[in-house]
């Protein structure tokens, strides 16, 4: 048992980080009551909830656009309608497997298997994820801005220093893997437009949420409340960054877009729930990307 916990200290210390937020949360809402939870629950509107997932679905394929156009700018041809099947189910992957990289290997395992170049799908992944990163470095100082405005100074140097150390660790890697793509200008202007209609209907989709219980929050406050709750959960202290990205949400939400507690609890739940929703087509792509690598094998073998 001691063993154990020792192969797997990081992945226990993230579990208990998600129970501590996860619990924190619940105080949180306890404090306020139940029944105003539930009751700002009811009185999400049907109509726009299904638009919020909507857009979180437009900004999945837009996801999918960016690592594709890294992956042709490189060379490999592969079809959109493929890449858009591999991001999917590894946006599935990554709500049951311990940690977001579940999903890139699910990709990568992937695209190896229907016989795409190793080397090239990797680093592909990797630049991806650093081209999602620098779109949110872009969008930053739309949540930085209002929440300087807050009185809390140890607030506010926690969170330029965990900017500062993000964005140290996006240069040394970006140095690292952006080598092959240097020279293909157009590839990483694609990818990066991509990100940013990502980042656009991810941001839509928040606004939606909260109009769906009568309130407003401005598109650029809700791009920044968005952008700083991203950041918090790249902190290795939860899985998949759960209860840290609603109990983070929440606050913002509460302090910056001036809902009550349950109101931001009640978005920032929705929000959870919407992603996880919006892997499901995951599950329905599986099987072609099964079947694809069963043709691959078998066209090797012949």
């Amino acid at each position: 048992m001691i063993n154990w916990l020792r192969e797997h200290r990081a992945m226990v210390m993230r579990g208990a980080g998600s129970l501590l937020a996860l619990i924190l949360l619940l105080i949180l809402i306890q404090e306020k009551g139940d029944g105003e939870v539930f009751s700002a629950l009811r009185r999400v509107s049907p109509v726009y909830f299904l638009l919020a997932f909507a857009s979180l679905l437009i900004s999945r394929l837009f996801a999918a656009a960016r690592w594709f156009a890294l992956l042709r700018s490189a060379g490999v041809d592969m079809p959109y309608s493929r890449a858009v099947a591999l991001m999917f189910t590894g946006n599935f992957s990554s709500n049951f497997l311990p940690t977001t990289v579940g999903g890139d290997v699910v990709r990568l395992g992937g695209a190896m298997q229907m016989g795409y170049d190793r080397a090239v799908c990797l680093a592909s992944l990797v630049v991806d994820r650093l081209i999602g990163m620098a779109g949110m470095v872009l969008a930053s100082p739309l949540g930085l801005i209002p929440l300087q405005a807050l009185n809390g100074a140890a607030l506010q140097s926690l969170s330029v220093a965990a900017l500062t150390q993000k964005a140290a660790d996006f240069v040394k890697r970006s140095l690292q893997a952006f080598s092959l793509w240097l020279k293909k200008p157009l590839g990483l202007g694609g990818a990066l437009l991509a990100t940013l209609g990502n980042q656009f209907f991810i941001y839509w989709m928040l606004v939606l949420l909260v109009q769906g219980m009568d309130r407003r929050v401005s598109f650029w406050l809700a791009a920044g409340m968005y952008t700083l709750t991203y950041f918090v959960t790249l902190a290795p202290i939860s899985i998949n960054g759960l209860g840290v990205q609603e109990l983070s949400l929440t606050f913002l939400l509460t302090q910056l877009g001036g809902l009550s507690s349950s109101e931001s609890a009640t978005v920032a739940l929705l929000t959870r729930f919407l992603f996880v929703l919006a892997s499901l087509p995951g599950a329905f792509f599986l099987p072609s990307i099964l079947a694809a690598m069963n043709e691959k094998k078998n066209s090797a073998a012949e």
